[in-house]
């Protein structure tokens, strides 16, 4: 194997999506990844639970530090304040991310299963908010409401962030995603 290197976990990962983007998710093994990383199927294991998860780590993250912004934000925040808030969190964490974001977008949208795997994350996203704006005071209906709507305007904004080509943060996009939403609920 060599000599010892640090940051397993980001040498798996970079493995992982460069064989993904060679072969496919599906048809890449854990000791394919493993391999390619300099490292054991054992290293493997100790990152990650299987080779789903090389995609999905840190989505953790992404939710507490967007049910944080949620709990943390200023009494007098509106419910779309709020999202506003948890959004901007989001960006923070996306940025942190942005070389892997693209490659790991494409792979997800290639695999039906990588789909289902996202948008249970997504669902456990959205029932975290939803139980923090609950507990800011939004009744059952409204807090649902809020969080689903927080949940969508963050996926339309990823979507066109992960492809902006002039690479615009973004919470500036998030920003105008909602800021659009705004206008469209007000015009009725």
């Amino acid at each position: 194997m060599g000599r010892w290197r640090p940051d397993a976990r980001a040498r798996l990962q970079e493995a992982a999506l460069t064989l993904y983007g060679e072969r496919g998710y599906e048809k890449t093994t854990v000791a394919e990844i493993a391999e390619r990383a300099g490292l054991t199927k054992r290293t493997f294991f100790r990152y990650f639970a299987d080779k789903r998860e090389v995609l999905f780590w840190g989505s953790e993250l992404l939710e507490q530090r967007m049910v944080a912004a949620i709990e943390t934000a200023p009494a007098s925040t509106s419910a779309l304040g709020l999202i506003g808030a948890a959004l901007d969190a989001a960006a923070v964490r996306f940025e942190e991310v942005r070389e892997f974001a693209g490659p790991r977008h494409r792979i997800i949208a290639a695999s039906p299963e990588l789909r289902e795997r996202e948008l249970i994350k997504a669902m456990s996203l959205t029932a975290a908010m939803t139980r923090a704006l609950r507990t800011r005071g939004l009744d059952d209906t409204a807090a649902a409401l809020v969080a689903h709507t927080g949940a969508t305007v963050m996926h339309v904004a990823f979507e066109q962030w992960v492809d902006d080509p002039s690479r615009t943060p973004f919470q500036q996009i998030a920003r105008d995603s909602l800021a659009q939403l705004r206008e469209i609920a007000s015009t009725g």
